[in-house]
């Protein structure tokens, strides 16, 4: 058994497998399983998955930071592109956790078209709970949580497989700041798929293929599963899981240095909080789908 797991998976095809049981994750790895989210482009290879990355300031931030010689973990990795992004050029460890597996085997099949062997992927629910307690240095979790049962127990089951000083990235949707792409989302209803291509940002700005659209369109307005959290929430489940507040995006305060956000900030007033998260309407994360960030680190 992998030094990272604590339960006994089977390993199917070069992913490590435990089976999904439950439901509403079911209906997920079902919704997941048409269209692959995101998906490649024919012509992917290690070069434009690293730019990619790149190109991401939170993501380069986040695989600059970590350094090497770590264990790094993504929570639903989807087809893998960040967990690979993260293993490229390092001698790091890196696993990626995602409950469907025909979404793993794209990320199997591009690590192993292009050589890259640093990276374990496993097939599972979070509530499987089948990760090894204190052993990630780094765990990425962006754009997940709010699309699974529970976000606050699937929290609690990832921090206890965090290390003592340990890091954590948390990406939710935003009560106040997706209210844009709610709005939209009920136009879609109305008036279709035609309209939204005329009223979507990522739709209209990014040069993307009908693959891509369809894979985006889908994520955003058609998922079967999703909560809304707020900065006051994510702070109690880190205070539960002896997690100290680190930095946020947007800022819990007034000070909007986002140049490193691993270096720790205030979290600011109720008013500074509640201020910024309103104020994601108006800005690129309210239009982009109101996904707010929070990172922590484990005491």
């Amino acid at each position: 058994m992998e030094d990272f797991l604590k339960k006994e998976l089977t390993l199917k095809e070069d992913v490590y497998t435990f089976g999904i049981k439950v439901s509403s994750t079911k209906n997920i790895t079902k919704f997941y399983e048409s269209s692959p989210f995101p998906n490649y482009k024919e012509d992917d290879d290690r070069q434009s998955i690293l730019k990619k990355g790149d190109n991401n300031q939170l993501a380069a931030q986040f695989k600059k930071f970590i350094g090497f010689k770590k264990n790094v973990l993504e929570v639903g990795c989807g087809t893998g592109q960040l967990a690979i992004y993260f293993s490229i050029g390092t001698n790091n460890n890196v696993v990626g956790l995602d409950a469907t597996y025909a979404s793993l085997k794209l990320a199997k099949n591009f690590s192993k078209k292009n050589n890259i062997s640093n990276i374990k992927l496993v097939n599972a629910d979070i509530f499987d709970d089948v990760l090894r307690e204190d052993f990630f240095d780094f765990i990425w979790c962006n754009g997940v949580l709010h699309h699974t049962k529970d976000p606050h127990k699937a929290f609690d089951i990832l921090a206890k497989s965090l290390k003592k000083n340990g890091y954590v990235l948390i990406g939710l949707y935003n009560k106040f700041g997706r209210l844009r792409t709610i709005l939209r989302k009920y136009l879609y209803k109305i008036f279709g798929e035609k309209f939204l291509l005329k009223i979507d940002p990522t739709l209209i700005n990014l040069k993307l293929n009908s693959d891509e659209k369809k894979s985006w369109i889908r994520d955003q307005y058609l998922n079967p599963i999703e909560s809304l959290h707020t900065l006051d929430e994510v702070q109690k489940w880190f205070f539960k899981n002896d997690i100290d507040f680190v930095s946020s995006i947007p800022s819990s305060d007034f000070q909007y240095d986002y140049t490193n956000i691993f270096i720790k900030k205030s979290f600011g007033s109720f008013f500074s909080r509640i201020f910024n998260q309103i104020y994601m309407i108006f800005t690129s994360l309210g239009s982009d789908g109101g996904l707010f960030v929070v990172i922590g680190k484990k005491k």
